[in-house]
């Protein structure tokens, strides 16, 4: 799914543009039971009610692509014969109006699921998306619907304890200390099956995370069973080990600058071309970068091997998993130098006298502790 699909169908997630018919769900306790059960008709809520549930479902939606929301994929045979794609298949085809179906799913995700001893409310719904056809020039036609996309949305939300408040009970005429418990937004979820091209894949589906680095793959493995992928900081990790294996004792600063500037300036250029495609990028994208800083071909070689070992070959990875765009810091064991990424160029490395210096002009203002201090010439 590319980032404009993901937002047609964030769009529906309201009250006025949804065919959703009713929310369903449980609420589970630290101890993995059921405390009660959810069925609620969308239409019969208050409507604040109902716009707080749609909300809900709709942040399993958000974040960036690769990042928070990851491409889960089926192999064929899963798709033919395994249990998992068959339940999805099952909750879907049922517009999840089947409660033994629900039960079934509900109790796999609660047998494996951790969320660290927390309560939580595991919420579902479904939706039926009359596609509406788009012209050449990629304006909608309302009334030139060409399919009709069904799908489930579902999101584990926490559930914890509000702070304890002096609060008024109209039935007791009396006011009492007293905390309640809050459902919290969505720590992951998922959307089944994915809306590729605008229209329904039963081989991918779309999982959510709201943390990057806490995939928890123990769900992955209970609801889809697939091969997990691999979190935004596990890929900066290793992406940053293979850079460092490889090159060896030519990792230097300068590598390291010429790699975060031009990956930076390919984020930058993505994001102001307003692309609903994911902006990816190769090994044979930072060979080219290594190339230009000099790199021998034998330790380039060396990366683009323990790149494919790590993360296969011809793997495609999002720039924004390798690098933080925010910040170029340098650390040794005795300090830390941290600049502005665009200001990057005005660290150097020198050697004098035999030890090793990081460099950084001052020909500005200077503070110490806040306080502005002057140079001797």
């Amino acid at each position: 799914m590319n980032q404009k699909e993901v937002s047609e169908l964030r769009r529906r997630w309201r009250v006025d543009k949804n065919a959703v018919s009713r929310i369903y769900g449980c609420y589970v306790n630290s101890n993995k039971e059921i405390v009660s059960n959810l069925d609620e008709s969308l239409g019969t809520m208050p409507e604040e009610e109902a716009e707080k549930y749609l909300g809900l479902l709709k942040k399993s939606l958000s974040g960036a692509l690769g990042k928070n929301l990851i491409d889960i994929v089926f192999s064929t045979q899963q798709v033919m014969d395994s249990e998992e794609h068959k339940l999805l298949s099952a909750l879907r085809s049922s517009a999840l109006k089947d409660g033994q179906t629900r039960e079934t799913f509900y109790r796999k995700v609660i047998d494996r699921l951790d969320m660290g001893g927390d309560n939580y409310l595991l919420l579902m719904a479904c939706d039926s998306y009359d596609v509406p056809h788009r012209g050449k020039d990629g304006e909608v036609q309302a009334d030139g619907s060409e399919t009709v996309f069904n799908y489930i949305l579902c999101c584990i939300c926490p559930v914890k304890m509000s702070r304890p408040e002096l609060n008024y009970f109209p039935g007791d005429n009396e006011f009492h200390y007293t905390a309640g418990q809050v459902v919290s937004a969505p720590e992951l979820g998922f959307l089944f099956p994915a809306f590729d091209d605008r229209t329904a894949n039963i081989y991918n589906a779309l999982f959510y995370s709201r943390k990057s680095d806490e995939l928890h793959q123990e769900f992955i493995d209970a609801v889809f069973h697939t091969e997990p992928p691999m979190s935004a900081a596990e890929q900066r990790e290793t992406f940053q080990s293979a850079l460092s294996d490889a090159l060896e004792d030519t990792y230097s600063v300068e590598v390291v600058r010429s790699i975060h500037e031009r990956l930076t300036d390919q984020i930058a250029q993505h994001k102001e071309s307003k692309s609903p495609e994911p902006l990816t990028i190769t090994a044979s994208n930072i060979t080219a970068i290594l190339q230009d800083c000099g790199v021998s071909q034998d330790k380039v070689g060396a990366f683009q091997e323990k790149y494919g070992e790590q993360f296969g070959q011809g793997a495609v990875l999002s720039p924004a998993n390798l690098i933080d765009t925010g910040k170029f810091e340098i650390k040794t064991s005795q300090a830390a130098v941290s600049v502005s990424p665009d200001q990057s160029y005005l660290v150097e490395t020198r050697v004098i006298d035999g030890k090793k210096y990081l460099l950084i002009p001052a020909e500005e203002r200077v503070e110490v502790n806040g306080q502005a201090v002057s140079f001797e010439a």
